[in-house]
């Protein structure tokens, strides 16, 4: 018998296969930034709420919405509805990743506690002293982050 032939070289083949597809599927969803081990965007909290209340509320499981891979909480079904009809008006940009580090050409995590909303986007950072060095040049970061994301997106 050839060995690649045997019953276990196969299941080892088709695993292998399976793992791609799931690296890929990885790959293709990355754009969200979730916590290890978590499909929550931004990190369970209602993005919805950052503009009608004007603060990080965390959302709920009975309230979820799937979007770009990631589960999205919300406080209300009234948010959950209001998220479905426009996410790309109420998702973070970058995908939730830190703005700053999109400005410097990397991804790092966005701490959905560390946040402003610019312009109507809503914009996360790693962490309270990246978000103070972000805000010393706000326009020119989002600028240099607008022109990095379509490549860090695709990675």
């Amino acid at each position: 018998m050839h060995p690649l032939s045997s019953p276990s070289r196969r299941g080892l083949i088709g695993l292998a296969a399976g793992l791609g597809l799931l690296a890929g599927d990885h790959a293709a969803a990355a754009e969200i930034y979730t916590r290890p081990l978590s499909s929550l965007g931004a990190g369970g909290h209602d993005v919805v709420a950052y503009f009608s209340e004007g603060r990080p509320v965390g959302g709920s499981s009975a309230f979820e919405h799937r979007w770009k891979g990631a589960t999205w909480r919300f406080a209300s079904a009234a948010n959950r509805d209001a998220f479905a009809l426009a996410p790309e008006r109420y998702a973070p940009a970058y995908g939730g990743h830190c703005a700053w580090a999109a400005s410097q050409g990397y991804r790092a995590a966005g701490d959905p506690r560390q946040w402003r909303i610019v312009d109507g986007r809503l914009f996360l950072n790693y962490d309270a002293n990246v978000h103070r060095t972000w805000q010393n040049n706000i326009a020119g970061f989002i600028r240099d982050a607008d022109r990095h994301w379509p490549v860090l997106s695709a990675q």
